[in-house]
């Protein structure tokens, strides 16, 4: 006797072929979330690391363009699909990120929306000009060196803070500062006031004062000393050279500053007509430490006349041997052969202006 095949109900045959199919979706989509949010989808033809640079007022349309311009999104669809269900959309955050090669959109999105950027190490150290500076510093953070310059350059907003249009590159101490990468102009100028105070400490203002100068002082003589010699070891001789001068009440005499009077700073040989120039900066027409700054001084010159070498040498000139390193002297007659020495070597090399 035959055993009869027991028949599957219709309806379990299409709830059996329902739930495979649903099994089956189910798996496709979650594929393809985990795809979306976990594969990685940043590619950087720069190598391993890179930075992602998001400038203040930007829009996620900005973010995701700047990615494609530089050819960093696998999947452009993706990355905007992870950030609506994130927020991201309407929390950009300006700054300079560093990403990973294949990092994946949930891992991007997170470090982006944080707002966890990268600091900038800024580095100036002496510039001619607060021009010169601000082209220095406006090509290290988003503040472009016209912003910065405009700022640098605004009396009202100088004054109140205690410098002039003049005397404001004594403000700023060349050194290496850590920034983010998104500083205003202003958000910078605040760090430097506060880099300033913390540089003129009560002793050094103290030394400062034995030494007849103020702050701004200082760094107005340490410009002229800058400009006068790069060997650090000589500096404090050349301040003290100066500082005799000012305390004999003579004028300065500094051919630095007829330098920056005329604005030519390819000069190699200063002459005697340069002298006629008139200018607040002219210290052979002018007696006293010119208005401000010719440059910004270093720090090992601003600390060179804080601690200038104490002795009785008037002059000083350049040695005949191009080494760099001057000759000084006590009386005007011992000056004059060694400007003549000098001048001679000057004449040698053809040198003439």
């Amino acid at each position: 006797m035959t055993r009869k095949k027991s028949k599957i109900p219709g309806w379990k045959k299409f709830l059996l072929s329902f739930l495979f199919i649903a099994v089956i979706f189910i798996i496709v989509m979650t594929a393809d979330l985990y795809r979306r949010i976990f594969s990685p989808n940043l590619q950087l033809p720069s190598g391993k690391e890179q930075y992602i640079y998001i400038r203040t007022g930007s829009l996620f349309v900005d973010v995701q363009r700047t990615l494609q311009q530089h050819h960093m999104l696998r999947n452009s669809a993706s990355f905007q699909w992870v950030a609506e269900r994130m927020g991201y959309i309407n929390m950009v955050k300006p700054g300079r990120y560093l990403v990973t090669q294949r990092m994946n959109n949930k891992e991007l999105i997170t470090l982006l929306r944080s707002g966890k950027q990268e600091p900038v190490q800024v580095i100036f150290n002496t510039s001619r000009t607060v021009a010169d500076l601000s082209g220095i510093v406006g090509g290290q953070i988003e503040a472009d060196s016209a912003s910065l310059a405009e700022m640098f350059s605004d009396p009202d907003f100088l004054q109140k803070n205690g410098f002039t249009q003049e005397n404001v590159l004594a403000l700023f101490i060349p050194n290496t500062y850590e920034f983010y990468w998104n500083t205003s102009p202003e958000q910078f100028f605040n760090r430097m006031l506060k880099e300033y105070e913390r540089f003129w400490t009560p002793a050094r203002k103290e030394r400062a004062k034995a030494a007849g100068l103020t702050a701004l002082e200082v760094s107005v003589l340490a410009s002229i000393v800058e400009k006068e010699t790069s060997k650090n070891d000589e500096k404090p001789l050349i301040a003290g050279v100066y500082l005799n001068r000012i305390k004999k009440g003579w004028k300065l005499e500094a051919d630095p500053t007829l330098v920056y009077a005329l604005g030519n700073f390819s000069i190699r040989r200063v002459l005697n007509e340069y002298k006629e120039i008139d200018s607040p900066y002219n210290t052979y027409m002018y007696e006293g430490l010119p208005p401000g700054p010719i440059c910004l001084p270093s720090q090992a010159s601003i600390l060179a006349v804080l601690n200038h070498a104490t002795h009785q040498y008037m002059f000083f000139c350049a040695k005949d041997d191009f080494s760099g390193y001057h000759a000084f002297a006590k009386d005007y007659a011992t000056h004059l052969l060694n400007a003549r020495r000098f001048q001679k070597e000057l004449n040698r090399r053809s040198i003439r202006s």
